[in-house]
């Protein structure tokens, strides 16, 4: 007696699970690669808003405060509002970082929670460490003057601008210039 069993629609159900098997780690993967760049890229814009806020500051201690302010905000701004920035400042050659042509070096480092992940597979949460770093030599974002530090003889205030415009633009009719014969 030799009974065969009915094999018909095994294959199907086979593939189907063949299937789950694979597509969840690969959705997986996929997910966790998109959090890691977006934090890349987060902290890549935090390391150089910092490094410009330090730059700006009228000595270091206002500028370690300012740029720990401004990374936070910038991690925040980038959709990563559960990373915390930690910030490492160096001068080159030496401090204080105000002076002379020191080139301010800010490094920060943060880390992304792996999406989907358990925490009972390995007691905490699974994060993905990220670092950037940004060099700002001191005078690059300081407004100096074009005529080699002289005042204006007059003191009285120039009609046109001399940067470039602060405000929105203005939207409307426009004086044409008129010419006198």
């Amino acid at each position: 007696m030799n009974r065969r069993r009915d094999e018909r629609g095994s294959g199907l159900v086979e593939f189907v699970w063949l299937g789950i098997i694979l597509i969840i780690p690969l959705v997986w993967i996929i997910l966790s690669v998109f959090e890691v760049q977006r934090g890349s890229f987060a902290v890549s814009a935090a390391a150089r808003a910092a490094g410009r806020a330090y730059a700006l500051a009228p000595d270091d201690q206002v500028g370690l405060q300012r740029a720990n302010a401004v990374a936070a905000l910038t991690l925040k701004d980038q959709g990563s509002p559960g990373m915390t920035p930690h910030l490492e400042v160096t001068c080159n050659p030496r401090p204080p970082c105000h002076q002379g042509t020191s080139v301010i070096t800010v490094t920060v480092t943060s880390g992304v929670d792996l999406p989907l992940l358990p925490e009972m597979l390995g007691g905490d949460k699974p994060t993905f460490a990220l670092s950037a770093t940004h060099r700002v030599p001191i005078g690059q974002y300081v407004e100096s003057g074009t005529d080699g530090g002289e005042e204006d003889p007059d003191d009285e205030p120039d009609d046109e601008p001399s940067g470039p415009p602060t405000g929105p633009p203005t939207v409307g009719p426009t004086k044409s210039p008129t010419t006198v014969p």
